[in-house]
C-alpha cells in the first residue's frame, strides 16, 4: 500500500503547520487529494493567476557527495548537503568513502568532498584505502570532473586539515577542474561549513529557466530522505541541552591513582534521545582561577564580565601554532615570530598551555584583542554509559579526571574537573548528541557481540548490555575490560557481576596491569582465549573497540590481525585482510580517541 504524500520539513511553512498539513493529508483519500489539487488550481486562476502549461521535466545534474569521517562530522555534513542539493536542480548521490573507489570517482561529473584529518594528519580509518587508491600512481584521470573539497581539522594539531588538503591538490593533479576554493575549518565549523555548502552547490547547479521552471517545486518523497531527517538530533552544540545532574560519583577506590566519574544527567523534555554507541558531547566552562591568569597576563585582570564571558565561551587551554602565529602578527614581536620556525614551536608547546605564551612573551592588549586570537570552547565529546530504554529521560556519563603538572604549574582538564570540582548535584550542564553510526549493536539481538575496552572505554558497553536486557535480545556478549588495579579500578564491578549471574553477560575476561610484576592488558588476555575468539567470530560475532587510539586500539588491532591469520596458516597479510572484510561488513566497529 501506497502512503500519502508528507510535506518535508523544507515545505515553506512553519513546523507547526506542517505538523498539521501532514495530520489531515496522512488521512485522504487519492480522489480528495485530486479533488483538492483541481480546487487551488481554480482558486489560482480566479484570482487572475494565468494557468501555465505542462513543461517536460527537465534533468536534474548529477552529483557525487564523498566524505571521509572519524567523528560523525563529515557525515553529517554530507547528508545535509545531499538535501541542501534538490533546491538547485541537482540529484546528489553520498558515499562513505569506505564504500567508494576510483571507478565510482571517474565516472562522476561533479564531485564535493568533505574530508577530516584524523590525529597527525592521517585519513580517518574508514577512509584509509580510497586515500591510499587516490593517492596512488594507478588513480585514474579526472579530465571534466567539477570539485570542491571543505576539510575539516583541529587546530591543536600541526597537521591541521592535511587530508583534506592533500585530496584538493591530488584531484587538481588528476585533472580535475575546482568548481570552489576550498575551505579548512577548525573546531567551531557548523556556520562556516553551511555557508560553503550553499554557496558550492550554487556554483555546481545548472542553469534554470525560471519563467518556465518558477512554478515548479521539486519534492523528494523518498524514505531515506525522510530517515536522514529523523536520525539528525535535536540538541546540537549550538542548541544545547540543560541537563541537571542528578548522580556524581567517583568510582575508584581510595588507593587508586585514578579518579573516574560516573555522571547522571536527567531531563524530563521528551525530545532529548540517543541510541547506545552515540556521543554525549558536554560543553564546559573554563576554570575562572586560570582565565583570571590569563586576563592578568594580558593586563585585564579587572574585567569581570570579560572573565565571564571567556569563562564561558572561549578556549583558555589549547596552545596552536594558528594561535602563535596569531599572537605574533598582533604584537609584531620577532621573539615570538621565531617560535615559528624550524622546530622552536614544537620544543616550546610540549606539554605547555595557551596561558603560557601570553606570560612567556607579555602584552597588554584590548579585550577585543584578546577574543581576537582566541577560539570558541569545544564541547568534549563522551560514549554514552547508558541505555535510554533502561533509564528514560537520562544519559550516563564516565568521564576520567584529568590532572598533571608540568612548566613548573597544576594543570586541569577543562570538562572532567569542571565535573569534578564545580559541578554538583542538583546543578545543570549543558548537553547535546552527536550520533556514531558505526558503533552501533547488531540490528539482530540474536548475533553474539565481543566488547573490547580500557579504563572509560568500557562505558559503551554498559549501554550496549542495558539495550539488550530491554529489548530481550538473546545473542551471547563477552567483554574484555582493562584496568591498573582490580581492588581499586574495577569500574562497574558488580552491575557486571549482576549481568554475569542473570545470564545477560555471557563471559568477562579482565586485565589489571599493576597487580603483578608483568604487565596485562587486554590484548593479552585476547591472544590467551584466541581459540574461543575465533570460534565466536565463526559464528558471526561482531567486534568492538573503544578507548585510546595510539596505545590499546592500537595493540588490539595487532592481536585480532594474529588471531585471525592463525586460521589462515599464520599469514599476516590474509589476517589483515580478514580484518578489513570485518570492518567493511560492519561487524569490526571502533570507537578510538
Amino acid at each position: 500500500m501506497t502512503s500519502s504524500p508528507l510535506l518535508p520539513k523544507t515545505a515553506p511553512f512553519s513546523p507547526e503547520e506542517i505538523d498539521l498539513l501532514n495530520r489531515v493529508v496522512s488521512r485522504t483519500t487519492p480522489q480528495q487529494r485530486s479533488w483538492l489539487a483541481g480546487f487551488f488550481a481554480g482558486f489560482e486562476a480566479a484570482q487572475g493567476v494565468a494557468a501555465q502549461p505542462a513543461v517536460a521535466a527537465k534533468p536534474r545534474v548529477p552529483l557525487t557527495i564523498l566524505y571521509g569521517s572519524e567523528s560523525g562530522n563529515c557525515e553529517t555534513l554530507a547528508a545535509k548537503a545531499k538535501k541542501a542539493a534538490q533546491k538547485h536542480g541537482l540529484d546528489a548521490k553520498v558515499y562513505d568513502m569506505a564504500d567508494a573507489d576510483m571507478a565510482l570517482l571517474a565516472k562522476a561529473k561533479n564531485v564535493v568532498v568533505y574530508a577530516a584529518t584524523w590525529g597527525e594528519g592521517d585519513p580517518p580509518a574508514r577512509a584509509a584505502d580510497f586515500y591510499a587508491a587516490l593517492m596512488s600512481d594507478a588513480a585514474p584521470r579526472l579530465d571534466g570532473v567539477r570539485f570542491a573539497v571543505l576539510s575539516l581539522g583541529d587546530t591543536a594539531y600541526a597537521q591541521f586539515c592535511a587530508v583534506g588538503k592533500a585530496i584538493d591538490a591530488r584531484l587538481e593533479a588528476l585533472g580535475g577542474t575546482r568548481a570552489a576554493d576550498r575551505v579548512d575549518l577548525d573546531l567551531d565549523f557548523a556556520k562556516q561549513a553551511a555557508a560553503w555548502t550553499e554557496g558550492t552547490l550554487g556554483k555546481l547547479a545548472p542553469v534554470v529557466d525560471a519563467a518556465a521552471n518558477g512554478t515548479v517545486v521539486h519534492v523528494d518523497f523518498s524514505s531515506s530522505a525522510q530517515a536522514l531527517d529523523d536520525d539528525e538530533p535535536l540538541f546540537t552544540a549550538d542548541d544545547p541541552l540543560e541537563a541537571e545532574i542528578s548522580e556524581l560519583v567517583n568510582l575508584n577506590g581510595s588507593g587508586s591513582s585514578r579518579e573516574t566519574w560516573h555522571v547522571e544527567f536527567a531531563t524530563d523534555n521528551l525530545a532529548f534521545t540517543y541510541q547506545p554507541g552515540d556521543a554525549i558531547g558536554l560543553i564546559p566552562e573554563n576554570d575562572p582561577a586560570l582565565v583570571d591568569q590569563l586576563l592578568s597576563a594580558v593586563g585585564l585582570s579587572s574585567d569581570a564580565s570579560l572573565l565571564l564571558k571567556i569563562q564561558k565561551g572561549f578556549d583558555v587551554t589549547t596552545l596552536s601554532r594558528a594561535l602563535v602565529e596569531n599572537y605574533a602578527k598582533l604584537t609584531g614581536r620577532a621573539d615570538v615570530k621565531k617560535l615559528l620556525e624550524g622546530d622552536a614551536y614544537t620544543k616550546f608547546s610540549f606539554d605547555r598551555q595557551l596561558v603560557d605564551v601570553f606570560e612567556s612573551y607579555p602584552e597588554k592588549l584590548t579585550a577585543d584583542q584578546l577574543l581576537g586570537v582566541l577560539r570558541p570552547l569545544p564541547g568534549r565529546l563522551y560514549s554514552v554509559a547508558s541505555s535510554i530504554k533502561a533509564h528514560p529521560g537520562e544519559a550516563h556519563l564516565l568521564v576520567g579526571g584529568v590532572r598533571w603538572a608540568s612548566h613548573g604549574k597544576a594543570r586541569n582538564g577543562v570538562a572532567s574537573i569542571y565535573l569534578a570540582e564545580r559541578r554538583k548535584v542538583g546543578q545543570t550542564a549543558r548537553l547535546y548528541v552527536k550520533p556514531n553510526r558505526h558503533f552501533r549493536l547488531p540490528t539482530d539481538g540474536n548475533t553474539p557481540i565481543i566488547m573490547i575496552g580500557a579504563g572509560t572505554g568500557v562505558a559503551p558497553y554498559r549501554g550496549f548490555i542495558e539495550e539488550r536486557i530491554e529489548t530481550g535480545a538473546k545473542g551471547k556478549s563477552w567483554l574484555f575490560f582493562g584496568e591498573r588495579n582490580f581492588t581499586n579500578d574495577f569500574l562497574y564491578q558488580l552491575e557486571w557481576q549482576d549481568h554475569i549471574a542473570a545470564g545477560a553477560l555471557t563471559n568477562i575476561d579482565v586485565a589489571f596491569s599493576r597487580d603483578q610484576p608483568e604487565k596485562i592488558y587486554v590484548q593479552s588476555r585476547l591472544w590467551e582465549r584466541r581459540g574461543d575468539v575465533q570460534k565466536w567470530l565463526d559464528d558471526g560475532a561482531h567486534l568492538y573497540v573503544c578507548g585510546d587510539e595510539k596505545g590499546m586500539a592500537k595493540d588490539v588491532d595487532a592481536t585480532l590481525v594474529k588471531i585471525l591469520a592463525e586460521s589462515l596458516k599464520g599469514d599476516d597479510d590474509a589476517g589483515r585482510a580478514k580484518l578489513k572484510e570485518l570492518t567493511k561488513a560492519g561487524r569490526y566497529q571502533r570507537d578510538v580517541y
